[in-house]
């Protein structure tokens, strides 16, 4: 089949890389330059299957509650003249339901499970570079109510087979030496050894470059307007490129992976997509003392921030804002990652040469993403990964090029369709 996949973003790359696999002739569409420009270009590397759990779950009302218009909070919420916020917002409260957890931790598990394994064997035949290294993630707690609240969902996930260990302070800093100067205020924490990390930029551009070689075609710099359908099916993509010239592209089939803008090019057709933009931050230093730098992956669990080794440099990222679609920087948020970055590694960065980012995470309230088939007989979505579409990414890509080859997917999954 002509497969059109509009987004070049982590997800959209893998799934057009696996749909070529598969012997499709693929198109990439995207509005930016090059690929990864999005979600995927300076997020926090964490390739973090051990810690698929939900953003909603029976405390998080509570939290949310105290954490309530609070510039510095890990997530903020500000309230707009938006029904698709406030829909979203009601569907978040229903997933919190104590009934809503186990299934939506099980999903979101099973793929990024299938998601790493088949990330492994890309990265072995495929000999992608991408600053990765396999040395798990340590999250540390500052109070014993952290510590205490943190084994309630580890408890869930060992249910389901996964590893998190519990570990003391002195076993925290043997892993990582690196947080030796914030012994004083940790108090334990969790640590999984088999998860990984890595750039998800270098790995999406990688595989772009494979993908081109493969004979996938790259319309970058060309933004899609509309989809045109007719008798229940999509038509053509309108599309205007670089030179202001409107053009429609026709296929087959037609994926829709533009993360948290997907909703704004599919609800006009009908299509349910409860996908909302929570905006994430990043901070990346320039490492001057390797030796004081950490090179496990680390989650600090009272900021609600990660800390990932990528080659020379360190990235910090995290905290949320449900805002709408803005990428402004809020000053008052990169002032107190800095500050953050500054307590726990004084001499390992260069503080004066930071460079700080944000990104729009494409969010469901359940944080289970939307693949599959849509109402509309030849779309497809791949969106709604939240913060974990560097996780989900190639698994994700995988299984939807499976679906709509005709083939059952692997990993047990609530897809669309």
């Amino acid at each position: 089949m002509n497969i059109v996949v509009l987004g070049s973003g982590i997800i959209g790359i893998s799934t057009a890389w696996w749909l070529r696999e598969a012997g499709h002739d693929v198109t990439v569409i995207d509005r930016e330059s090059g690929p990864a420009q999005g979600a995927s270009r300076a997020n926090g590397g964490q390739v973090s299957v051990s810690y698929s759990e939900p953003w909603a779950s029976p405390q998080a009302p509570l939290r949310l509650a105290r954490w309530l218009f609070k510039e510095d909070a890990p997530l903020l919420f500000r309230p707009r003249l938006d029904t698709r916020q406030w829909r979203w917002g009601a569907m978040f409260l229903r997933e919190c339901l104590p009934s809503r957890l186990s299934a939506n931790v099980g999903a979101m598990l099973r793929l990024s499970e299938y998601s790493r394994h088949i990330m492994q064997s890309m990265r072995r035949e495929l000999a992608i570079d991408y600053n990765h290294l396999e040395r798990g993630i340590l999250n540390f707690y500052r109070s014993q109510e952290e510590l205490d609240n943190s084994q309630k969902m580890a408890d869930i996930m060992r249910d389901f087979g996964v590893d998190r260990r519990v570990v003391t302070t002195e076993e925290i800093i043997a892993l990582e030496p690196a947080l030796t100067p914030a012994r004083d205020r940790i108090v334990g924490g969790g640590y999984t050894a088999e998860d990984e990390s890595g750039d998800a930029y270098l790995f999406a551009a990688a595989l772009a470059e494979r993908a081109r070689d493969a004979g996938v075609q790259f319309m970058y710099s060309t933004r899609v307007c509309r989809l045109l359908t007719r008798a229940g099916r999509v038509q053509g993509a309108e599309v205007v490129g670089s030179d202001g010239l409107y053009r429609t592209v026709g296929g087959d089939v037609f994926v829709a992976a533009l993360g948290a803008h997907t909703p704004q090019l599919v609800t006009p057709l009908g299509v349910a997509c409860d996908v909302y933009p929570t905006k994430g931050y990043s901070a990346t230093f320039q490492v001057l003392d390797a030796d004081a730098a950490p090179t496990v992956s680390l989650t600090d669990g009272a900021h609600k921030v990660v800390y990932t080794r990528l080659g020379n440099q360190l990235r910090m990222a995290g905290t949320a804002e449900l805002a709408g679609y803005s990428r402004a920087l809020n000053t008052i948020r990169c002032e107190n990652m800095l500050r953050q970055a500054q307590e726990l590694f004084p001499t390992a960065l260069d503080f004066a040469n930071v460079q700080f980012w944000s990104g729009l995470r494409p969010s469901t309230p359940s944080n289970v993403p939307l693949i599959g088939k849509t109402s509309i007989q030849n779309l497809y979505l791949n969106t709604g990964h939240g913060t974990l579409g560097w996780t989900m990414g190639a698994g994700s890509g995988r299984a939807l090029a499976d679906l709509i080859s005709g083939r059952k997917p692997e990993p047990e999954f609530p897809f669309l369709g």
